[in-house]
C-alpha cells in the first residue's frame, strides 16, 4: 500500500464520496507472518525461558516459539502442575524449577519471558537483566510507581533489551491507524473513547482452581514475595488479579492496553492529569478491586481520553477505540480500522425564523454570497474507508518477532521500558484517583505523580 499523506488522503476521500453512497470501501492490510520456512543461521538462534507459566505466560510462549530460530529450554513456576504441563507442551527435556534464580544462573539462556503476577514483574526483570538476560515482561510493567525508574535504570546500566507486552504497538492495524491520523484523515484529534467490556467468569478472572492445590503443590511463600504474609489461599494463588496485593485491577490488566494503543497512535507521552470512578458491582466474591471502572484524562496535545471497563456487561465481550477529530472519526475494532470522514462545513448555518420576513430574505441573500454551496443537494461529503487485517492475524506473534529482532540486532524495541512505564503509570492513575477520591496530576515526561 502506497504511503499516505494529508494531501493524497483528501484527494482520495473526495473521490470516494460518491462511492461511499454505494458501499464501504474495504482494503486489506498486508502482513508478513509467513516466515516459518526462512532459514536461521546457527549464530542467530535464541534460547529462552518462561518465568511464570500461567495462562498468559503459556500463551506468550506458544507465540514466541513460532518465531524462527527461537527455542524454549526452561520454565519456572510456583505450581508443580504447570511445570508438568510445560513438559507436555514442549518436551521432557525442558528444565523446570520453582526457583527462577536457577534459570537466571544458566549460561545457555539468552532471554526470558516474565508472566508472573504484577507484584513480581520488577524484581524478576531486574534480576534477569543483571544476569545478562534480555527480557520480555508482561504488562503492566509496574505494580508500584517505584518499580518503573529501577527497571529503566537497570536496562540502561546493563545494556539489556527489555520489551513490555502490550502487543498492539506491533499491530498492523494500529500502525495503519497511526498513519491515518498523522495524514489528517479525521482532521484535528479532540477526543479518544476506549472500552473493554466482559461478561464471563473467566473474563472477570475467576480462573479454575485445580483440585490438587495445596502447600505441597504450590510454593506459597515464593508466590507471596513482597505481598502481605497470609495463610495459604488457593484463590489468591490462581486468581491473583482479583487482589491488589498481587495485581493492579482492571487498570493494570486492561486500561494499560488502551493507553498503550492511544500513546502509540498519537505519539503522546501520556496525560497530564486524570480521574476515575469505579466500584464492585457484581463480582462480590471477596476480591478487593472494582469490576466497573471509568476514567477521564487530559492530554496536552489537545485531546481527552475517556476509558471504560465493565465486567458486568450483558452483551458479548467488546474492545475498541474511537478517535474523534474535527473532520470525522476513526474506529479500531472488529479486526481492522475504519475512517468515517465528514469534512467540516465552513457554513455555520442560520437560525432566522423568529425574525421579520424581510430581514430573513436580506440575511439569506447575504449568507448565500458568503457561503456558496460546496456540494450538490443530497450528496453529503462522506468518505468511509476500512482497513482489515487478514483472518488469523496475530499481533502477539508480531510483537515477539519484533522483540527477537531487537535481541539479535541490539536495536531499540518497539515498546521499551520508558514506553511501558508511561502507559502503566498513566493507567494506575485510575487506581490512585479512586483511592484518594481526587483528580491526580501526572508529569508524562518525568514520569511521576505531581
Amino acid at each position: 500500500m502506497s504511503p499516505l499523506n494529508r494531501r493524497s488522503f483528501l484527494r482520495v476521500a473526495g473521490a470516494a464520496s460518491a462511492a461511499s453512497l454505494i458501499g464501504t470501501r474495504v482494503h486489506a492490510l498486508s502482513v508478513l507472518q509467513d516466515e516459518g520456512a526462512r532459514a536461521v543461521g546457527a549464530n542467530d538462534h535464541i534460547q529462552i525461558a518462561l518465568i511464570g507459566a500461567g495462562g498468559q505466560g503459556q500463551g506468550d510462549t506458544k507465540n514466541a516459539v513460532q518465531v524462527p530460530g527461537v527455542k524454549l529450554v526452561a520454565v519456572a513456576d510456583c505450581y508443580t502442575g504447570r511445570l508438568a504441563h510445560a513438559k507436555e507442551l514442549w518436551g521432557d527435556d525442558i528444565f523446570t524449577t520453582r526457583d527462577y534464580n536457577e534459570i537466571l544462573a544458566r549460561k545457555d539462556i539468552d532471554a526470558v519471558i516474565i508472566g508472573t503476577p504484577d507484584h513480581w514483574h520488577k524484581q524478576v526483570a531486574v534480576d534477569a537483566m543483571k544476569a545478562g538476560k534480555d527480557v520480555y515482561c508482561e504488562k503492566p510493567m509496574i505494580h508500584l510507581y517505584s518499580d518503573g525508574p529501577e527497571m529503566i535504570e537497570t536496562a540502561r546500566r546493563t545494556n539489556r533489551i527489555i520489551q513490555i507486552g502490550s502487543q498492539r504497538v506491533s499491530s498492523v492495524i494500529y500502525a495503519k491507524a497511526k498513519e491515518l491520523l498523522a495524514a489528517g484523515a479525521i482532521g484535528k484529534l479532540n477526543m479518544v473513547t476506549a472500552r473493554w467490556d466482559r461478561n464471563s467468569a473467566m473474563g472477570a478472572w475467576s480462573y479454575t482452581v485445580p483440585p490438587d492445590a495445596s502447600t505441597e503443590t504450590c510454593d506459597w511463600p515464593r508466590f507471596l514475595g513482597t505481598a502481605p504474609k497470609i495463610p495459604f489461599n488457593a484463590e489468591h494463588f490462581f486468581q491473583w488479579r482479583k487482589w491488589k496485593a498481587y495485581g493492579s485491577g482492571v487498570a493494570g490488566d486492561l486500561f494499560v492496553h488502551l493507553f498503550s494503543g492511544t500513546h502509540f497512535i498519537t505519539g503522546s507521552n501520556g496525560p497530564t492529569r486524570g480521574m476515575a470512578t469505579g466500584a464492585l458491582r457484581f463480582w462480590k466474591d471477596g476480591r478487593d478491586v472494582p469490576d466497573v471502572m471509568l476514567g477521564l484524562f487530559d492530554y496536552r496535545e489537545g485531546f481527552n481520553l475517556s476509558l471504560r471497563v465493565n465486567f458486568v456487561d450483558g452483551g458479548e465481550e467488546s474492545e475498541g477505540l474511537i478517535f474523534t477529530g474535527s473532520e470525522g472519526t476513526m474506529e479500531i475494532g472488529g479486526g481492522g480500522v475504519s475512517v468515517n470522514r465528514v469534512p467540516r462545513e465552513t457554513d455555520p448555518g442560520l437560525m432566522i425564523d423568529t425574525f421579520p420576513e424581510a430581514m430573513q430574505k436580506q440575511i439569506l441573500a447575504s449568507h448565500a454570497e458568503k457561503y456558496p454551496r460546496t456540494h450538490p443537494e443530497g450528496a453529503p461529503p462522506v468518505g468511509y474507508e476500512k482497513y482489515m487485517a487478514p483472518d488469523g492475524y496475530s499481533d502477539s506473534y508480531d510483537h515477539f518477532k519484533n522483540f527477537f529482532a531487537s535481541v539479535r540486532s541490539r536495536k531499540p524495541v518497539v515498546e521499551d521500558a520508558v514506553f511501558g512505564y508511561r502507559a502503566a503509570g498513566a493507567a494506575l492513575l485510575s487506581n490512585l484517583s479512586i483511592e484518594r477520591g481526587a483528580v491526580i496530576k501526572w508529569d508524562p515526561d518525568a514520569m511521576k505523580v505531581v
